[in-house]
């Protein structure tokens, strides 16, 4: 059961609210990447709802190699194992599968690779991504789709896209069997499908009025943060999000910085996630309003103030730039946590800044505000 609620335009600017069985998503929204079931970085479901999280991503391949779908089926979900009952999305291992270049083999049934861990086999199409995803029991699932690489060439990403729609149609076939299995672990999983095309308008634009016939409960644009320049990337998005259903959630994968990520509302996207902040927080760099800094800079070494001044995080609220410094130069976990800590916050709060400027009509002047500021660095 999903529905998507289009409360608000503004230009091409969405602003709404999605409808799940774990809750009501207001977007535009940042998903957290919590890839194996935990955010990197020691951050807990405690932790994620004081930051403001709405939605958590985790990865199917990671979880189907370690511990195994099925042990978290028999677990009672992976809502019920990591302790966390708002929404979770869970990507179809479709983009860590065509990482693994070097150890894979695609075919028209799917995808014969090895394991990143132990090297062990493995083959996974369109029905296993949606079972292992259906063992999982994410509120939503993506489909099992071919990330072709930004620059392939023309022929490949037009086989590619064509195959990616015919494996669509399978997993919308298999979600719908296995959401009426009677041991299923959520009967209302929702599926999204991904648009693909690498950085061919025309065929992103084909393929696009394709799969909105589909009806499917969202779409995603993948397939892009991958190599392609960001003017690339935002000539991609003007050119094909008209074409995505528009009271469907539209979803950017792996995008961005804050300032891809305003770029892309002002194109229609309302669903985001990227392992940027907490990756950049793990190595000390950390996101204001005034852009990044880096902690391990010698200039923070006697600075006694938060990493941002004003930020309700509760790392500003209640340690210094100095402090944290130390704890990472001593390799303390604890530094990684709250340089992840904050950037996470940093993130959540923009989407509801974002979502505050479109309720009033102003992303316009919020956007340009935003950006100018990003801009300037206040040291």
């Amino acid at each position: 059961m999903s529905e998507y609620k289009l409360l608000k335009q503004e230009g091409r600017a969405k602003r709404g609210e999605f409808h799940t069985v774990h809750g009501v998503i207001q977007t535009p929204v940042f998903m957290n990447v919590g890839t194996v079931a935990a955010i990197k970085g020691a951050v807990s479901t405690e932790d994620l709802e004081q930051i403001k999280t709405q939605v958590e991503l985790s990865n199917t391949y990671h979880l189907h190699v370690r511990p195994g779908d099925r042990v978290i089926k028999q677990l009672g979900g992976l809502h019920k194992f990591m302790s966390w009952d708002k929404p979770i999305l869970t990507d179809s291992g479709g983009f860590q599968v065509f990482s693994l270049a070097g150890l894979r083999k695609i075919k028209e049934e799917g995808v014969y690779f090895n394991s990143h861990i132990d090297g062990r086999k493995i083959f996974m199409g369109p029905e296993e991504s949606m079972q292992i995803q259906s063992n999982l029991g994410s509120t939503i699932a993506m489909a099992f789709d071919e990330c072709a690489p930004s620059k392939a060439d023309r022929n490949y990403v037009q086989n590619s896209v064509e195959r990616t729609t015919r494996w669509l149609l399978r997993c919308q076939a298999e979600m719908k069997r296995l959401n009426q299995l009677e041991d299923t672990v959520n009967p209302n999983q929702l599926l999204f499908g991904i648009n693909q095309g690498a950085i061919f308008p025309d065929i992103r634009i084909e393929h696009a009025k394709r799969i909105a016939e589909l009806d499917l409960d969202g779409y995603a644009v993948g397939g892009l943060a991958v190599g392609e320049t960001h003017e690339e990337m935002y000539h991609i998005l003007d050119e094909v999000v008209p074409y995505l259903p528009l009271h469907k959630p539209t979803y950017l994968m792996g995008v961005g910085t804050p300032a891809n990520i305003l770029e892309a509302v002002d194109r229609g996207v309302d669903f985001f996630d990227c392992v940027y902040p907490t990756r950049n927080g793990r190595h000390g760099h950390l996101y204001t309003n005034h852009g990044k800094i880096n902690l391990f800079n010698a200039k923070y070494e006697l600075d006694d103030r938060p990493i941002e001044e004003g930020c309700g995080c509760p790392v500003c609220k209640r340690y210094s730039r100095a402090y944290i410094r130390h704890l990472l130069k001593a390799k303390e976990m604890l530094g990684m946590r709250f340089c992840v800590l904050h950037n996470l916050y940093f993130y959540n709060t923009m989407m509801e800044e974002i979502r505050e400027a479109l309720d009033q009509g102003r992303f316009a002047q919020y956007k340009k505000e935003k950006l100018a500021n990003m801009a300037t660095p206040l040291e």
